[in-house]
């Protein structure tokens, strides 16, 4: 079973950083492992203080639905098949860009999840991420 590591944890957050800085805004960047667990959570200075839970929560959404956040988007407004998803789990369910899994072989092994800007800048950012764990894999 692969495991999310702090020092890799670090590297994601390292490639986030890097896009949020090109794009100039401040984040927030979460990375958690396949159970939701927090690995690290890295706020750069002046970012949002609320964007501190909604990156935690984007993270455990993607580990938990096994998707990107994103996805979500349009089966959860009014009269949409999953309308009201984000009312369960304590509030906890994110249904907008920012969180994405990390997958191995297919397999969730945790998650990236950033909040600060827009949407698409969230999602910018956390594929960032995502590209640096996918070229931590291919080495």
């Amino acid at each position: 079973m692969y495991k999310i590591t702090l020092d890799l944890a670090k590297e994601l957050i390292a490639g986030a950083e890097e896009e949020a800085k090109n794009l100039g805004v401040a984040m927030v960047i979460t990375v958690v492992d396949d159970g939701g667990n927090l690995i690290a959570i890295h706020r750069m200075d002046d970012a949002w203080l609320a964007s501190i839970d909604i990156a935690q929560n984007k993270a455990w959404t993607a580990v938990a639905l096994k998707m990107p956040t994103a996805a979500l988007a349009d089966a959860t407004v009014p009269a949409a098949e999953l309308f009201g998803l984000n009312t369960t789990n304590n509030g906890r369910l994110v249904v907008f860009g920012g969180g994405i899994p990390l997958l191995v072989e297919g397999k969730v092994v945790g998650a990236i999840g950033v909040s600060g800007s827009s949407v698409p800048n969230d999602v910018q950012v956390a594929e960032a991420g995502v590209n640096t764990f996918n070229n931590q894999l291919a080495q």
